[in-house]
């Protein structure tokens, strides 16, 4: 066994999880741009049925479409990064095989509630996306995703005016619910804010290389509602349950 080094030997691994509409696949299209010409790139995005996401952030052209894969996971997306996260980590390998070496792989969930978080066999770190069109007070009312992901993104920060939120309160806000833990506002019409937010990315891959970031679990995902496909009604459910006590 070689003592000598801890550094890891393939690409940090970055969830992008949050609710639908919150500017997941725009938070990584900004990142590619950001840190291309930096590092090795490639993401794996998650779909219920399509590869939506995946098409956009080829049109986009912010990295080569072939590393740009897509997962589609079937009527719970949460599952596929949480309590199976199977297909979610062959196509994750099959990628860094495949474009040998990737420096980073960033993974994004499908769009999901508040509560939603990574395996940490899945991913080393993960991003949680709010935006202030869901409301100034989102970030205050906490949740596993919120309070305990790596690092918050507020999204979309240039829209506050027209939405009435007061982005220096949600900031501040979000930081008490996660005790401290890393928040920052991103707008793509703020180039300053997505630096920023790739600088976090820079410190992450310089801490995963040394041997110095130990993925932390968020823990599960807290109780939530699933609807009938009718739509008239539905149950909770928790993913607390072990995988033989459930499906989707």
């Amino acid at each position: 066994m070689n003592t000598e080094t801890t550094t890891p030997h393939r690409a940090l691994r970055l969830g992008v999880a949050g609710p639908v509409g919150t500017g997941k696949s725009s938070t990584i299209a900004n990142l590619c741009r950001a840190l291309a010409e930096e590092f090795r790139i490639g993401v794996i995005t998650n779909d219920i049925y399509t590869d939506e996401d995946a098409q956009f952030l080829r049109a986009e052209g912010v990295l080569p479409g072939e590393r740009i894969r897509a997962v589609e996971t079937g009527a719970c997306p949460h599952t596929a990064i949480r309590d199976d996260v199977t297909m979610n980590l062959l196509a994750v390998e099959d990628l860094e095989r495949d474009f040998d070496p990737l420096d980073i792989v960033l993974v994004e969930s499908g769009g999901d509630n508040l509560t939603a978080t990574f395996s940490p066999s899945l991913v080393d770190a993960q991003l949680f996306v709010l935006d202030v069109a869901g409301g100034g007070d989102v970030a205050r009312k906490g949740g596993p995703g919120i309070g305990r992901a790596d690092l918050l993104v507020i999204n979309k920060v240039d829209l506050a005016p027209y939405v009435d939120v007061d982005v220096a309160q949600m900031l501040a806000d979000a930081s008490d619910a996660r005790e401290g833990r890393a928040v920052i506002g991103v707008s793509r019409k703020q180039p300053e804010t997505v630096q920023a937010l790739a600088g976090w990315v820079r410190q992450m891959h310089s801490a995963f290389t040394a041997g110095g970031h130990i993925p932390q679990d968020p823990g599960p995902m807290a109780p939530h509602f699933h609807a009938d496909e009718d739509g008239e009604g539905g149950y909770m459910h928790s993913h607390e349950e072990t995988a033989a006590g459930h499906s989707h």
